[in-house]
């Protein structure tokens, strides 16, 4: 008998050690967030779409310098279920990268957006998530400023993505995708090509604005300006005023109009 409840009090303390270190593990990864680059690692709780993740601590991260197509729309209030082409397969690929696992962020000028969510560069493993997001197709160049730290690496892996033709580029370069701006509004949130004249341009100490017909409009950030001819951002009415050009890129909705944001040469062509 005594032989049998010693068995019993040692399996219960192996029990309770083991679920001690499993807390223990937990709480290491729900700690609140210092805002500097560490080698410190977190663990991945949930994946909320291809550019966002969430952390144990309940910490929401977006992705810099990507975008991917929206896996929600916003209907009143609230956020219902509708996603774009390859919304799903870039959240399912985002997936595959970390859930489960644990990453570790790197912080640029800017560290948190409007929503509160912490902007990072997040690793899992010695690969950046970021560049194997753009670099296989599921997403798009986003560089925002003041946060391009890696742009010229951004560029490199959708260069490489839009020469294999993979993932959204399949559909963009070789399926019909090219719209008027007329139908610019009817596209919001999905990846296209649009033609048209440049009617007007001003250029800001932000940006440069092209204006298009049907109130449609291309924005550079001033930062992305470096790659498009020097012309363009000393004199852009010159250069491109009255000019059809052709651009591509996701269009999103800016005080109820639609735009294109820019953030490399090759998204602009003048026809």
């Amino acid at each position: 008998m005594k032989k049998r409840n010693v068995s019993i009090i040692i399996s219960i303390i192996l029990i309770v050690l083991f679920s001690l270190s499993k807390f223990s593990q937990q709480a290491k990864f729900s700690l609140p967030l210092k805002l500097s680059n560490t080698n410190e690692s977190y663990f991945v709780r949930n994946v909320m779409d291809g550019d966002t993740i969430e952390l144990s601590n309940g910490e929401k991260v977006r992705y810099i310098g990507i975008d991917t197509p929206e896996i929600r729309r916003k209907e009143g209030s609230k956020w219902v279920y509708d996603p774009m082409p390859y919304a799903e397969a870039a959240m399912e690929f985002n997936r595959k990268l970390v859930r489960g696992e644990r990453v570790r962020l790197e912080f640029d000028a800017q560290k948190k957006d409007k929503y509160n969510r912490l902007l990072a560069y997040v690793y899992s493993g010695n690969k950046m998530v970021n560049i194997e997001m753009v670099k296989e197709g599921f997403a798009m160049l986003y560089t925002y400023p003041p946060n391009v730290k890696y742009v010229d690496k951004f560029i490199a892996a959708q260069k490489e993505a839009r020469e294999n033709k993979r993932g959204i580029w399949r559909d963009l370069l070789l399926g019909d995708s090219k719209i008027s701006t007329k139908e610019a509004r009817e596209n919001i949130g999905k990846m296209r090509v649009i033609d048209g004249i440049v009617i007007d341009t001003y250029l800001t100490d932000k940006m440069l604005v092209l204006k298009f017909r049907d109130n449609f409009k291309v924005v550079i950030f001033r930062d992305n300006l470096q790659s498009f001819p020097k012309a363009m951002s000393r004199s852009p009415d010159t250069y491109l005023k009255g000019k059809t050009v052709r651009v591509h890129g996701i269009i999103k909705k800016y005080k109820n109009s639609p735009e294109i944001v820019i953030h490399d040469a090759s998204q602009l062509e003048i026809l």
